[in-house]
């Protein structure tokens, strides 16, 4: 069982951040991580505020071609290849600013983030295989079961399946911590999370990501 479950959209650059800290603390600590799906496309789709401009849509659908690819990696390579492939997606939508380039041809880009992760480059076709939106879509259904709907990504779970097993949205960080940072933050927000009754934290204000 693992340690952590983490849901994640790749679109998402604060999702992207908390990632890559959990990964820091994964390897400190040799934490089991499992890598799950929340997809913004389907929590947006019904919006018609001004906000959800076409912009917002189409980095919403590039998530959603990502997830498709990244649930046939699931089925056939297992939780670790997906954790391989949202690392190759979140270098390239993050750290190379290439998010675009996956709504012009999702296929030829999610071929390249495959082979980019050491994956077969034939699981690319996926991204227009709309049988695995129902599988997303439960999955995001099951995030918001843990921490109510007025939330976004990520979501992670400590402890899952266990007495004490203890949701948030969060943390929202704007840079990554490293080294004895990073365990500091994870110890803090484990006991928040898994403490009886502790619901929300929370302050406005926010830097710009740093994906350093």
């Amino acid at each position: 069982m693992a340690d952590l479950e983490v849901f994640f959209d790749p679109v998402c650059p604060w999702a992207w951040i908390t990632s890559r800290w959990v990964t820091e603390v994964q390897q400190l600590r040799n934490y089991e991580v499992e890598w799950r799906f929340i997809s913004l496309k389907m929590i947006n789709q019904d919006r018609a505020e001004d906000w959800y401009t076409t912009e917002y849509r189409a980095a919403h659908l590039a998530g959603l071609y990502a997830h498709r690819v990244c649930d046939e990696v699931r089925v056939q390579h297992g939780n670790l290849a997906v954790g391989a492939l949202y690392t190759a997606l979140g270098n390239a939508f993050h750290g190379q600013q290439r998010r675009p380039e996956i709504n012009l041809d999702p296929v030829a880009f999610m071929a390249e983030m495959l082979a980019a992760a050491g994956l077969p480059t034939a699981v690319a076709a996926h991204a227009h295989d709309e049988s695995h939106d129902g599988y997303i879509e439960q999955e995001t259904e099951l995030a918001f079961s843990r921490t109510g709907r007025d939330v976004g990504t990520p979501i992670i779970t400590f402890r899952p399946g266990r007495a004490d097993e203890g949701s948030f949205f969060a943390p929202v960080i704007s840079a990554i911590p490293r080294g004895d940072a990073a365990t500091r933050l994870w110890d803090a927000i484990e006991i928040i999370a898994t403490s009886s009754g502790m619901s929300e934290l929370k302050r406005s204000n926010r830097a710009s990501p740093d994906f350093g």
